[in-house]
């Protein structure tokens, strides 16, 4: 009877002897790698970083170029369900910003994604944006404090902004002027790492 329970546990979907508690990314082309050559994204070096300092962990990339929240929280269910993650990195809203999607709906989407998450059990890191100021000083300046006041509310982890240190250097940004370039992802992995590795502390969950 123990063998038979054994067994069927693991033929069970997902399960995996020793499996190790994921990481779950969900973003936009900032985290999808857009234009980058393969593995040279922020979350291919949080990949690298994590399976080398935070054991029991492995990052999975749900990251689409173009999303945004309402994309994301759509996503999310099945997401949850596959990958069980431990912690789930929100990157999403930038798209929105871009589009001028009032920001009640994006707050309200962003609450809904990180709501799933927590019920799933994950920890959540908010990572925030900024746009260009083109888009009027009160939309823009409502834009950049929503995704702290999104983490403080959800009692979620935070990183201000992304491209904190480098967005005024123009070398660092592809021809297009909007994704960063190779040689700024270490910066971005660098900015999120301190926010994220507290939460990586906790000892990782056991399928």
């Amino acid at each position: 009877m123990v063998l038979a329970l054994t067994l069927t546990a693991w033929l069970a979907p997902g399960f995996h002897a020793n499996a190790e508690s994921v990481v779950l990314v969900l973003g936009d082309s900032l985290s999808a790698g857009y234009g980058l050559p393969a593995g040279r994204g922020w979350v291919d070096l949080l990949a690298q970083r994590v399976s080398r300092d935070s054991p029991g962990y492995r990052v999975v990339n749900a990251s689409i170029s173009g999303e945004t929240t309402e994309g994301g929280r759509n996503r999310l269910a099945p997401l949850l369900a596959r990958h069980r993650p431990a912690v789930v990195i929100v990157e999403l809203g930038a798209n929105d910003g871009l589009r001028g999607t009032d920001l009640t709906v994006t707050r309200t989407h962003l609450r809904s994604i990180i709501a799933s998450s927590q019920g799933a059990g994950a920890r959540t890191l908010v990572i925030g944006m900024r746009i260009p100021p083109n888009y009027g000083p009160d939309y823009t300046t409502r834009f950049a404090t929503l995704f702290g006041e999104v983490a403080s509310e959800t009692k979620s982890a935070l990183v201000p902004f992304l491209m904190d240190g480098f967005a005024e250097r123009r070398d660092l940004f592809q021809e297009d002027g909007i994704h960063p370039a190779v040689a700024a992802q270490p910066l971005m992995l660098d900015t999120v790492w301190p926010k994220l590795r507290p939460l990586l502390a906790k000892p990782p969950r056991r399928r």
